[in-house]
């Protein structure tokens, strides 16, 4: 009893793992089946004569084991064939030849092969969550994100994002002058993201593109698609020009960048670490 409800609070447990880590109910099943069928399978050699069922609803299994009834006293494989006496206490009009199933009890199987499962949920669940989190990040290329400093080293800041995924900012695309506290909130763009044993997201505040992206945050009207910007050239920190150009003849595109008496351009120059931005029209 108390293995079987050591079995059944784990899966309680992996079921609050699977909401805090945004994991959807049906990939959750699909790697609970895979991981009891790879327990099984090293336990008996193979998993393809078994039926793993489980049941989200309720949190817990059913484990369903398919043998082949054989006469007594021929069993040569216990996982695989079943000798008609014990066959007809399962099923009493079963015969030679025919199938019978029969419900297997986890717990049975003993403290590790209940460990044995643990460990490769953890491990499929880490893969899963490596490969959840690059895909997202992935989308996110060239897109501005903010995240929070969480600690400053020399080649690199580290930051974590609301969910508490790891960032990082390179010294090199840091924009000179630029001085981080534990705790603050940094803007950036979503550069790159790489992949082997661990997945790294990799930040840029001197891309061009964080440029682009602020202007397209700050100005409605390149948002909008009145105005497209064209060319940007850009030393971070030190000064920047990009040009731009109208397809409405009633709208001044340099006006509308800058903005009334610099409204616009100002947060974008104090984001940048009062870079010097000259806002030009587009020429061919």
């Amino acid at each position: 009893m108390a293995k079987k409800q050591e079995t059944v609070s784990m899966i309680d447990s992996l079921q609050e793992f699977k909401d805090l880590k945004n994991i959807d109910k049906e990939t959750m099943i699909n790697v609970l089946e895979e991981s009891f069928r790879n327990v099984i399978a090293k336990m008996f050699g193979t998993d393809e004569n078994y039926d793993v069922i489980i049941n989200p609803e309720k949190g817990d299994f059913e484990i369903w084991r398919n043998r082949t009834v054989v006469e007594n006293g021929h069993v040569s494989d216990p996982n695989l064939e079943v000798s008609l006496r014990d066959a007809q206490q399962i099923d009493a009009d079963c015969a030679i030849g025919e199938e019978v199933t029969d419900e297997v009890h986890f717990a049975k199987f003993g403290r590790r092969a209940i460990l044995n499962l643990r460990q490769a949920l953890a491990s499929k669940i880490m893969e899963l969550q490596k490969d959840n989190l690059a895909a997202k990040y992935r989308e996110l290329i060239g897109s501005i994100v903010v995240a929070d400093v969480y600690q400053v080293w020399k080649k690199e800041v580290l930051l974590l994002d609301d969910e508490g995924n790891e960032l990082l900012l390179p010294k090199s695309e840091q924009i000179p002058g630029d001085f981080y506290r534990k705790g603050e909130a940094v803007r950036a763009i979503v550069q790159r993201v790489e992949t082997d044993n661990n997945t790294r997201i990799y930040l840029s505040r001197t891309d061009k593109v964080f440029l682009q992206r602020l202007f397209e945050l700050e100005v409605p009207e390149i948002n909008d698609g009145l105005i497209t910007i064209r060319a940007i050239a850009r030393i971070p920190g030190e000064r920047a020009k990009i040009a731009v150009e109208s397809y409405d003849e009633r709208i001044d595109a340099v006006g509308a960048c800058v903005g009334m008496k610099g409204s616009r351009i100002r947060g974008i120059v104090r984001e940048l670490r009062n870079e010097n931005i000259d806002v030009i029209n587009y020429t061919t």
